[in-house]
């Protein structure tokens, strides 16, 4: 219990007040002034109010990433996106991610894979078990460089993610885009797109996803070549969405970790590859 003490110090001031607005929220709005918090962010600040006593007495919700088909089943063609689509999805709730870490605590903690035995101690995870590997995975990922001329980074906290983004972009006139629910934590089902709008602004993009850690992680790297999509759909429970799609060529530069990409490439005649975004991956664009 010792060890954690420096760190729950820094984090009863970030927790503050009941009403006091975080850190990083503070900092949010100095930076992006005229840019809304995206409800999934918002969402993770909130859920991250006993960060110190959860990080201290529990194991952290770290999960591997998965190419299941309930996964895959996210992927289609650009030309397959429109009015009276269905998609068979599911969109878990931000409820259960890991808590989302304000820049003094999270810069206090190691993030390298050669300080990966002293951050398994400090989070009471198992060397060997399914969490270990993920968080091992995770620090290489971060670690390898950028390919495809991209600028990338492992934003441990807001604060980082808010920086990347505005040194990336050159500009601190940005609007974010990022899947939005009715209902948190909907059951996988089938939904039908009622309606399609385009995402439009600047070709600068960045994307940030968030990776299986000990506590909330963004891999945020620009992308360019590419096309986002809001698509409108209800749930066979009437839940409604506006997910983010987002749509690139992968002939060149795919993942080869994810099958779905290589049995859309077979496919792929007239457009692009698409895949909807959870909830928690936020597209930052530069306004035009």
């Amino acid at each position: 219990m010792d060890r954690f003490l420096p760190l729950l110090s820094v984090l009863a001031l970030a927790v503050g007040a009941t009403h006091a607005a975080s850190p990083s929220e503070l900092y949010w709005r100095s930076v992006l002034p005229d840019t809304p918090m995206p409800s999934a962010i918002a969402d993770l600040i909130k859920h991250s109010t006993n960060v110190g006593e959860e990080l201290a007495l529990s194991h952290p919700a770290v999960k591997p990433m998965s190419t299941s088909a309930k996964l895959r089943s996210s992927f289609f063609l650009e030309n397959d996106v429109h009015a009276g689509a269905k998609f068979t999805l599911h969109f878990p709730g931000t409820g259960s991610r890991p808590s989302l870490l304000p820049r003094q605590a999270a810069d206090s903690i190691p993030f390298t894979t050669t300080k990966l035995p002293e951050i398994l101690a400090r989070f009471s995870i198992e060397p060997g078990s399914h969490e270990a590997k993920a968080i091992e995975t995770t620090l290489e990922e971060c670690e390898e460089p950028a390919k495809y001329c991209k600028i990338k980074k492992c934003a441990t906290s807001l604060e980082s993610m808010l920086d990347f983004t505005t040194s990336a972009l050159r500009t601190r006139d940005i609007h974010t885009v990022s899947t939005r629910l009715g209902r948190e934590d909907s059951p996988e089902q089938q939904y039908s797109v009622v309606g399609v709008r385009k995402v439009t602004g600047s070709s600068d993009w960045v994307v940030c996803h968030v990776q299986p850690y000990a506590y909330t992680v963004f891999y945020c790297h620009t992308k360019g070549k590419s096309k986002a999509y809001m698509v409108s759909m209800v749930g066979v429970d009437g839940t409604k969405v506006e997910a983010l799609a987002v749509c690139h060529d992968y002939k060149e530069g795919s993942n080869p970790k994810i099958l779905a990409f290589q049995e859309l490439k077979e496919k792929q005649r007239t457009g692009n590859v698409c895949h909807f975004q959870p909830q928690d991956n936020i597209v930052w664009i530069a306004k035009s």
